[in-house]
C-alpha cells in the first residue's frame, strides 16, 4: 500500500503514475551522498545500516533510477545521483526556509499590513509606534494610505485595508455604525482653542470655552470626522452655546490653515499645535477640556497575525 503520510512527496514516474516519496528518504539519501559510506551515514542519522540501505533501495525503486554505484570497497554517486543530490539539497533548503517563514507568519513576523490613517495621526501618534514596529518586524510590509475616516471604513469593508486610524468614537454614528468593526484607543489628548491673528483672547494664557460663544467656528465636517466633531460640539455645549459654524473641512491641517486666514476660531486636538501656521495662537481651555482619542479600527473577522500584533503593540505603547 502506498504511504500517504503528510511527509510524502508526490513524484511523477515515467509511466504517469504518482509515486510517493518520503521526505525522510530524501534526508537519508543526502546523508549517504555526503558520507559516501552507509555505515558513517547510519551513525550520522542515529540508525543502523540495514534499514538505511533498505530505504535507499526503496527510493531508487520509486525513482526507477540507480543513485549509487556500490562495490565491496566503496560507494559513489552515479551521474543521476549527482544531479539528484544537488536538486534534493536545494529542495530541503527551500523547505527549511518555508518552515521558518510559515512559523514567522503565524507569529505576525512576516506578511503585509495595509493601514489607513488621517493626516493628523502622523503629527504625534503614529510616528514613534511605526518606527518601533518597523524595527521589530522588518519582514512585515506596511502599506500606508492617507484617507478620511469614511474612506478608511470603506477600505476595511472591501478588504483593501487591514486597519484604520482616526478619531473615536464612531460605533453609534452613521455611516460608521457596524457591529463587525472593532476599535482600540491608542492616544488621548485635550482640545485646545485655535485663534486667528490679532484675536482679542490671544493675550490670555487660558480661555473659557464660553468666551467663544459669539465667534464664527471652523470645524471638521460630519462625514470626515464624526467622532471628533461630536466631542467639539459637546465642549461648546458645556460652555453654554451652540457654535456658529461658518466653514467645515475634512482635515485638521486645513482647519488650522483656515484659522490662520481669519475665517474663524476652532477647537482642535492639542497635538495640532505642532503645525506651525503663521498668526495662529493656541490656548488651553480652563473649564475641564474634553479629550479626544485616536484609535485603531479593524474588521472582527480579520484574523491576520500581523494585524493582531500591530494592534497589540499600538495599545501597549499607549
Amino acid at each position: 500500500m502506498a504511504n500517504t503520510s503528510p511527509s510524502a512527496l508526490p513524484v511523477p514516474s515515467d509511466t504517469g503514475r504518482i509515486a510517493l516519496m518520503e521526505l525522510r528518504q530524501l534526508q537519508y539519501f543526502v546523508a549517504v551522498a555526503e558520507e559516501l559510506n552507509f555505515s558513517r551515514a547510519a551513525d550520522r542519522l542515529n540508525m543502523t545500516q540495514p534499514p538505511l540501505s533498505a530505504q535507499i533501495r526503496q527510493l531508487e525503486e520509486e525513482l526507477d533510477v540507480a543513485l549509487f554505484e556500490r562495490t565491496t570497497r566503496k560507494v559513489k554517486l552515479t551521474e543521476a545521483g549527482r544531479h539528484f543530490h544537488k536538486s534534493t539539497q536545494e529542495l530541503l533548503s527551500q523547505l527549511d526556509t518555508n518552515i521558518v517563514d510559515a512559523r514567522r507568519a503565524a507569529k505576525g513576523e512576516w506578511g503585509r499590513l495595509a493601514l489607513g490613517f488621517v493626516p493628523s495621526a502622523t503629527i504625534e501618534t503614529l510616528p514613534p509606534f511605526l518606527r518601533d514596529f518597523r524595527a521589530r518586524f522588518s519582514n512585515v510590509r506596511l502599506d500606508l494610505h492617507e484617507l478620511t475616516p469614511e474612506q478608511q471604513v470603506s477600505g476595511l469593508r472591501d478588504g483593501s485595508l487591514d486597519c484604520a486610524c482616526f478619531y473615536l468614537p464612531f460605533a453609534e454614528m452613521h455611516p460608521f455604525g457596524d457591529r463587525n468593526l472593532r476599535s482600540a484607543a491608542i492616544s488621548s489628548e485635550p482640545l485646545v482653542a485655535a485663534l486667528p491673528p490679532g484675536h482679542r483672547l490671544a493675550a490670555q494664557r487660558k480661555i473659557h470655552t464660553g468666551e467663544l460663544a459669539e465667534e464664527p467656528f471652523v470645524t471638521v465636517s460630519g462625514h470626515s470626522g464624526q467622532g471628533l466633531r461630536e466631542i467639539i460640539l459637546e465642549q461648546c455645549r458645556r460652555g453654554g452655546f451652540v457654535p456658529r459654524i461658518v466653514q467645515e473641512a475634512a482635515l485638521i491641517q486645513t482647519i488650522a490653515g483656515l484659522v490662520a486666514s481669519g475665517v474663524g476660531v476652532a477647537l482642535i486636538p492639542a497635538s495640532v499645535r505642532r503645525i506651525q501656521k503663521i498668526g495662529v495662537t493656541y490656548r488651553a481651555l480652563q473649564n475641564e477640556p474634553l479629550s479626544v482619542e485616536m484609535g485603531l479600527v479593524w474588521m472582527q473577522e480579520n484574523n491576520s497575525p500581523v494585524l493582531a500584533g500591530f494592534v497589540d503593540g499600538a495599545t501597549r505603547a499607549r
